[in-house]
């Protein structure tokens, strides 16, 4: 079974995944996904995704190509060995994104950052 929690920060959205990602679950995190569409950047984060199948890995195809038809920065985060593999072993179709733990800090502090400055925006407007 899939878990899916979404944080968003800013313009930048996280989306954890935990467990199996299966044809049925690929769905779930389809849904997640699109959901997203007026983020800048989109991280998955697969810390603690036991297994990818093959229908798995179509949906991250297609859904990278969604990602990049909306202007999205589509990046797979600290996914596992075994997990690592299939990605790698679709790569002949498609290379995936994998974002390195400074690179997704950088983006963290960024779309913190960003999120501070248009809530302090914000509020001047509403004080002038």
């Amino acid at each position: 079974m899939l878990q899916v929690r979404t944080e968003h920060i800013g313009d930048l959205a996280l989306i954890e995944c935990e467990g199996r990602i299966t044809r049925s679950e690929a769905f779930e995190l389809r849904e997640a996904v699109i959901a997203q569409d007026a983020v800048h950047v989109l991280v998955l984060d697969f810390s603690a995704v036991s297994a990818l199948e093959a229908s798995g890995v179509g949906m991250l195809v297609s859904l990278q190509y969604w990602a990049q038809e909306h202007g999205i920065q589509f990046k797979v985060f600290n996914p596992s060995c075994y997990v690592r593999h299939r990605l790698e072993q679709a790569s002949s179709m498609h290379e995936f994104e994998i974002a390195s733990l400074p690179e997704v800090i950088g983006l963290l502090i960024q779309a913190q950052y960003q999120d501070a400055r248009l809530k302090a925006n914000t509020q001047l407007k509403s004080v002038a």
